[in-house]
């Protein structure tokens, strides 16, 4: 019989309920117990696919082709168990399972209501997510008090008496804000915090106290009091310089072993010498680089979260300090590429939208003019092949259709733009939903021989994938003719998955169309970045 955890978050959000969650995963895992996690987000959008990076942050994508919230990254980089459509679900995706229910008649004529039909529904959803594992960690989105997160917050009550004592856990994370003008941390939100739990029937069993510094033994004696909790379970959460030293402060306070006695698990003890050694590499770097990370939405690091826990993990490999510089490319098109002088190296990251294109286009012709180590992904392969076109192929005005549908050459379109050789733009239907007309999910495809992409995957890559334009089949052999390497194409329609330079050209300029960034972790790294790290060092002359 599965056990569950459920996570839940007071007082503000962003407290790094995830990272919790993940956190306890990772050292429940270590114990030899199978772990799988579910995010329940409140918000009636179907999914995140649609929602602005600014607001939302990144967008995880699964093997499946599931776009999900960034947590699910998180629960991905710190245990072993891949995330799926089933991982994750929304107040939108259950109405929508409801709705179409009532409407094919599988209620009988009932009065569908909130309780019992919604609340049933995530349920259903939490026990399908959850199958196969010895513990689900169930992490419910928003905090408490939210309207919208109350059908949950129901639904893992009534899961708490209905699957016994000794079968659910209930973790709630709290912040204890630091009031300089008194010299102390107040207790009194998380108090109310989890009064306002138990008014809806949980008592929490754990308390993770988020904080900038020690919580004293006193403080945690009168929260222990006034919210019911056991005195050792009342665990200091306290701001942290790396993620990856989580694991290793939350089993210091016993909270596996906590959970072990409360949910009846006899495991055996916790090994996280994976994590201790990742510490002891972040903590003690042999050599720095510099990596210019150019792009439009680098005032909010949210968005580019995969990616730059990918150069992390990537330095955490090479035993390098990867030092990220977060250009925006208008700043480029406003100023040059001066700025780029100082850099060991250049990586373009993915996004939609015309702005800042030029200067990112700018960018990569400095990094392959002055054989600075480049890295593109998605619309840096797209944006790479246009300034390849450009300033190398001759095919003066060359562009993507998403920013100029009327450019001379359309190296970058939608499938149906480019099919018919003649050039004939095929507009999308304007009343289609934005939503579900992307390449989702993980591909496999072969990869050339004797290219820098073999020398880094080997024969197949299998990535994936979340973008709507691909580069123009018709374009390709001017491209290659011009000394464009197209080292991977899918084996169906032959769609450009990756390029690269000749080594006799460029030292490393590799761009792909997939995002490797979401199957990094920081156990094993991943190659690709990797290697991209280990080209950094090569240029700044460390060998």
């Amino acid at each position: 019989m599965t056990k569950y955890v459920f996570v839940t978050g007071g007082v503000v959000s962003s407290l790094g309920k995830g990272i919790a969650a993940a956190s306890l995963g990772a050292i429940l895992e270590s114990r030899g117990i199978k772990v799988t996690m579910l995010k329940l987000d409140p918000y009636i959008n179907v999914d995140p696919g649609t929602m602005s990076p600014f607001q939302h942050g990144e967008v995880f994508v699964t093997d499946d082709g599931a776009e999900t919230d960034l947590d699910l990254g998180h629960y991905e980089r710190f245990i072993s168990q891949r995330m799926a459509k089933r991982n994750s679900f929304t107040t939108g995706q259950i109405y929508e399972t409801v709705i179409k229910k009532e409407r094919r008649g599988e209620y009988l004529g009932k009065t569908v209501q909130v309780i019992p039909h919604i609340t049933d529904e995530i349920k259903n959803h939490i026990k399908r997510g959850a199958e196969g594992a010895d513990v689900a960690i169930i992490e419910v989105g928003g905090t408490v008090g939210d309207i919208e997160s109350l059908p949950f917050l129901e639904a893992i009550r009534q899961m708490g008496f209905e699957e016994g004592r000794n079968n659910a856990c209930y973790v709630h994370l709290t912040l204890l804000p630091w009031i300089p003008t008194a010299g102390e941390l107040k207790t009194k939100p998380t108090q109310h915090s989890v009064k306002e739990l138990r008014q809806i029937g949980i008592q929490p069993d754990i308390l993770l106290c988020r904080a900038e510094r020690e919580i004293p033994e006193d403080e945690k004696r009168k929260i222990a009091l006034f919210t019911n909790v056991a005195y050792e379970a009342v665990i200091s959460a306290i701001d942290s310089d790396s993620i990856y030293k989580i694991p290793g402060l939350l089993h210091e306070q016993m909270m596996d072993e906590i959970v072990c006695h409360k949910l009846n698990i006899l495991a055996k003890a916790a090994d996280l010498t994976v994590w201790k050694n990742i510490v002891t590499r972040i903590e003690n770097p042999k050599n720095t680089v510099n990596i210019a990370f150019v792009g439009k939405y680098v005032d909010l690091t949210e968005s580019y979260k995969s990616l730059t826990e990918a150069l992390i993990h990537a330095g955490i490999h090479t035993e390098s300090k990867v030092k990220i510089n977060y250009i925006d490319s208008e700043e480029i098109e406003k100023s040059g590429t001066d700025i780029l002088k100082t850099m060991d190296a250049v990586l373009i990251p993915g996004g939609f939208g015309v702005r800042g294109t030029e200067g990112k286009i700018a960018a990569i012709q400095y990094a392959r003019e002055n054989k600075l180590p480049y890295l593109g992904i998605c619309l840096g392969m797209q944006l790479a092949v246009i300034e390849f076109a450009r300033n190398v192929a001759g095919l003066k005005g060359a562009n993507s259709t998403e920013f100029n549908a009327e450019a001379p050459h359309k190296l970058i379109g939608l499938i149906d733009e480019w099919k018919d050789a003649s050039g004939k733009i095929e507009k999308r239907d304007e009343n289609s939903d934005l939503g579900g007309t992307m390449r989702l999910g993980a591909q496999a495809c072969p990869i050339v021989p004797n290219t820098m992409a073999a020398g880094i995957y080997g024969a197949q890559v299998n990535e994936r994938h979340r973008h709507r334009y691909e580069v123009n089949n018709n374009y390709v052999e001017q491209l290659k003719a011009a000394g464009l390497v197209i080292s991977a194409r899918t084996p169906t329609e032959e769609l450009c998955e990756m390029i690269e330079l000749p080594k006799a050209t460029h030292p490393w300029f590799v761009a792909v169309q997939f995002h490797p960034e979401f199957t990094s972790n920081p156990r094993s790294g991943h190659p690709l970045f990797t290697a991209y790290v280990n080209a950094a060092l090569a240029h700044k002359g460390v060998k």
